[in-house]
């Protein structure tokens, strides 16, 4: 009888301690840093030698269009962008002011085509999309072209846009 009374005791602390340790780890992360992004890098062809080169947007302001919603705020020196896509909407689009401060009529418009694929995560998260690139529109102000390297939006930073403005040099 005292063995199987050390047994049971042995049983429900091990038990706790099991539980303890399990119900409180932090599996999940439904923060913004867990949501699926579209990244860009920013490059330029020069003319001259027709190569690739990286670039850089000397002064850039992301809103995402008919909303009050800054993306990016007057952010400088800008080589790579990390932007969200719309959930509820098959579509997002982006204005890319430049150099908003002294010229807020010198912008981009980006018309972002997606495809939305809600699936469960957890009780704790709720549903999260899957989102995928379907097409994309774009002014040429300052923006020459865009190259659609990855339909998918991710979270490891994976470049999905090649985003290659006017040569300026």
């Amino acid at each position: 009888m005292r063995n199987l009374i050390r047994l049971f005791s042995l049983l429900i602390i091990s038990g706790g301690l099991i539980g303890g340790v399990t119900s409180c780890s932090d599996g999940d992360d439904c923060s913004i840093a867990g949501r699926d992004m579209v990244n860009s890098i920013v490059y330029t062809i020069n003319p001259e030698t027709n190569q690739v080169e990286k670039d850089t947007i000397y002064s850039l302001t992301v809103t995402a269009l008919g909303t009050d919603s800054i993306i990016v705020n007057n952010q400088t020196n800008v080589q790579t962008l990390s932007l969200p896509l719309a959930y509820a909407l098959d579509s997002t689009v982006l204005v890319f002011h430049y150099d908003y401060a002294t010229d807020p009529a010198n912008s981009d418009t980006i018309y972002i085509k997606q495809n939305n694929v809600p699936f469960f995560e957890s009780m704790e998260c709720g549903y999260s999309m899957i989102q995928t690139i379907t097409g994309i529109r774009y002014t040429k102000h300052q923006i020459d072209s865009i190259y659609i390297r990855n339909i998918n939006a991710n979270t490891d930073g994976t470049e999905n846009l090649k985003l290659f403005y006017r040569y300026r040099y």
